[in-house]
């Protein structure tokens, strides 16, 4: 079956109005938001310890319902790197619920005070941790986000409305069975997390303009739906468009370490955002990184270079147009070009970069630190992959996705992003004068 007849099996029947059955499962959604919001800790837990072990059960009926999907998106020609974010295996299915699990061991954020100060009145003022409410997933062809993004949410306190790919519609749908048992068996309400029963792209349309039950949109995807979202919503929208990742090899790294480096986040899996695009090489050290870049990439990995890293690399490299440096790949092609040190490098982000993730290799501490303080992407790092750019790999459980737009959150986002705070303020009768 292709793609295009799935879809149209989740079309919604002509005589539902399209618009009043997403309205309906926003409300929904938000009169569930308020369970999970005032819901002890305790049950939140219980819910997603019970979560993680239903993804194991429903293990068989997952990895069949992935195969059905997996099946169709090859018959209908998709990419490499789509196809490896769509498939599951024992291994991937372990993973999400071991992600669940991590997020219900996290420690508590609802209720955290961020902030007390006595004023000279008397009054004590508290900033205190609390829900954003009811939160929008819109994604493609990646059916982790469908658990770690009701995980996130729930650990939150907020209620979730997933919106993934037709792609990915019976892993999807397999998994949210797993969700919602979890919900069941703690006594919390199943609409906390609920699929768009359609995959009609008009639906997101439809979702992101309920500024009155929605109280942020997230899209996980390529630039074009991302764009899509952005242009039709009335709800705050976190986003970033593309992941141009750089790594800068300075004149003072070690090679050996630069090349580990380069190798692992190009190659690791090249079809996720955090995978290096393009790499800066110091003039010093080019003559000896890069003949030995090629000869470690080269078949495996295109190579596109100017003039110096083709004179250097020989005909193993492409040559690179301006467009490449702009390129988010997400495949086994990688951009490599000379500059002329660590400003000309900083300015080549500053160009061309998405402030995803950046890295230098360097053994030379003071031009660490420089770039970590000139680099303003939302992840800067030092000797380390790009590929680290990560919720899980950061500390933050699983990530709900990534921000480069500065405002309420920026680089990976874990369930504190998909919080806000609240100011309390204790008196013993003070009035203003």
């Amino acid at each position: 079956m292709s793609l295009d007849e799935r879809n149209v099996l989740s079309v919604l029947p002509r005589e539902i109005d399209r618009a009043q059955l997403i309205r309906g499962v926003a409300e929904a959604a938000r009169s569930a938001a308020r369970v999970i919001a005032k819901a002890p800790a305790q049950q939140r837990t219980h819910a997603l310890v019970a979560i993680a072990e239903a993804i194991g059960r429903h293990g068989p009926a997952i990895l069949a319902a992935n195969a059905r999907d997996v099946a169709a998106a090859r018959e209908a020609g998709v990419t490499p790197a789509l196809l490896d974010r769509l498939r599951l295996d024992d291994q991937r299915v372990a993973g999400l619920a071991r992600a669940v699990a991590d997020i219900a061991a996290a420690p508590e954020i609802l209720g955290r005070v961020e902030r007390v100060e006595t004023r000279p009145n008397g009054l004590e003022i508290q900033r205190v941790r609390i829900p954003l409410g009811v939160i929008a997933m819109i994604y493609e062809a990646r059916p982790n986000v469908t658990t770690d993004a009701a995980a996130l949410c729930l650990k939150a306190g907020n209620a979730c409305i997933l919106r993934g790919g037709r792609e990915a519609l019976d892993s999807n749908r397999a998994l949210l069975a797993a969700v919602q048992d979890g919900l069941t068996s703690a006594g919390l309400p199943v609409e906390a997390v609920q699929l768009v029963p359609t995959t009609d792209r008009e639906a997101i349309a439809e979702l992101v303009r309920l500024e009155d039950l929605i109280d942020l949109c997230i899209p996980r995807g390529g630039e074009g739906l991302i764009r899509y979202v952005a242009e039709h919503a009335r709800v705050p929208v976190i986003k970033h468009y593309k992941g141009v990742c750089h790594i800068f090899v300075h004149a003072a790294a070690d090679v050996d370490l630069a090349l580990a480096i380069i190798e692992n986040a190009k190659v690791q899996r090249p079809g996720v955002c955090n995978a290096v695009e393009t790499v800066l090489i110091d003039r010093p050290i080019a003559a000896q990184l890069v003949p030995r870049l090629v000869a470690r990439l080269t078949p495996a990995v295109e190579l596109r270079g100017d003039d110096e890293v083709r004179r250097l690399g020989g005909a193993a490299v492409r040559a690179a147009t301006e467009d490449d440096w702009y390129a988010e790949y997400l495949d086994l092609i990688l951009a490599v070009r000379v500059v002329d040190g660590l400003p000309a490098a900083i300015a080549h982000i500053e160009r061309y970069g998405s402030s995803h993730t950046e890295s230098i290799v360097t053994a030379d501490r003071d031009a660490g630190e420089r770039f970590v303080r000139e680099v303003d992407s939302s992840t800067v790092m030092i000797n380390a992959s790009t590929r680290f750019a990560d919720g899980g790999e950061l500390g933050l459980g699983a990530e709900i996705g990534i921000s480069t737009t500065r405002l309420h959150a920026y680089g990976p986002m874990g369930a504190e992003g998909l919080t806000t705070t609240k100011f309390v303020v204790r008196g013993t009768g003070q009035i203003r004068s």
